[in-house]
């Protein structure tokens, strides 16, 4: 093959995404974080990006931040607007999925494109430092006195500490349906209600506390994980049989190539290897969740069956 044929060969290969990593020249990744600064998405998009960066397999990577309906805003901009991308991405996951059921926005996940899943994320309720309650005991014989008294606040509707509160209701033989929950549009939000004493309780992954509980801020009472978690004591171990992870992932742009969407994974596989990645995730107390190709697009809508059926088991929809 001459050179300039080779060249041509190689241009549209790279065209196509078909490339090996080593052999393109890195992208200028466009990532969409479906949520306000501050709250479980953007940690996770802000240290996939770096991770990107590191692998090098990112030359740079830009965020935008679009919070409101558990994702859903976001979720219809990068739809609308990055179809064909072979360079754009999405942070997403359970909290995505629950808004989409309750919420049913115009938009629907399957016009994107599944990447992978990554992390899973167990909820940590917490309680303000001056509230008159103690334990989750405390909090239980509140809500069988009076379920409304009980503000619970957390992510949007549909999100793991809202499903986790309405099975907590379910479990000690409340109406789920009758629970009082706030739901904020990112983790900004309700941690602020947390520390004025605007809610009873509050839920969501243990790294958005994590500071706040150190410094005695707020006071942990459970977690939704099957073994404790900075030695918060479990749901189960304290006689409520509910366990719940809140997992996160993302997403390519609609429309891209199948050899785009192997890049797309390629790089993001290749990021989570990097010593960035690694930190963050124990940092964060993220567990490790990886699941890519068709595996986790299956999960997905696996996902969505489990999430509606309890969802209408607990009084929800």
């Amino acid at each position: 093959m001459r050179r300039d044929q080779f060249l041509k060969s190689l241009a549209a290969l790279a065209a196509a995404g078909a490339l090996p990593l080593g052999a393109r020249a890195a992208a200028n990744v466009k990532m969409m974080i479906p949520a306000n600064p501050g709250g479980g998405w953007d940690t996770t998009g802000r240290a996939l990006g770096k991770a990107l960066q590191d692998a090098k397999v990112a030359d740079s990577v830009t965020y935008e931040n679009k919070g409101g309906a558990a994702g859903a805003l976001g979720l219809a901009q990068f739809v609308n607007g990055s179809k064909g991308d072979p360079n754009a991405i999405m942070v997403m996951g359970a909290v995505m999925l629950g808004g989409i059921i309750t919420g049913k926005p115009p938009v629907n996940l399957s016009q994107a494109t599944p990447i992978a899943r990554l992390t899973s994320e167990y909820n940590v309720f917490v309680l303000p430092a001056n509230s008159p309650f103690k334990t989750m005991a405390d909090v239980v014989a509140q809500l069988k006195k009076d379920p409304g008294s009980v503000k619970w606040g957390g992510g949007s509707r549909g999100s793991t500490e809202h499903i986790a509160a309405a099975m907590i209701a379910q479990k000690v033989g409340v109406d789920a349906s009758k629970i009082n929950y706030v739901a904020f549009r990112g983790g900004g939000e309700a941690t602020a209600a947390i520390l004025g004493g605007n809610v009873t309780v509050g839920g969501s992954g243990y790294s958005e506390f994590a500071e706040y509980i150190k410094a005695g801020k707020m006071r942990p009472i459970a977690v939704t994980a099957p073994k404790r978690l900075e030695n918060v004591p479990t749901l189960k171990e304290q006689g409520i049989d509910v366990e719940i992870g809140n997992w996160r992932g993302v997403y390519g742009a609609p429309g891209i190539t199948d050899a785009q969407r192997k890049a797309l994974t390629d790089m993001v596989l290749a990021a989570i290897k990097t010593k960035a990645w690694q930190e963050a995730m124990e940092k964060n107390n993220w567990t490790p969740a990886v699941l890519s190709g068709p595996a986790f697009e299956k999960f997905v809508d696996d996902e969505f069956a489990a999430l509606r059926a309890t969802m209408v088991k607990a009084g929800m929809l």
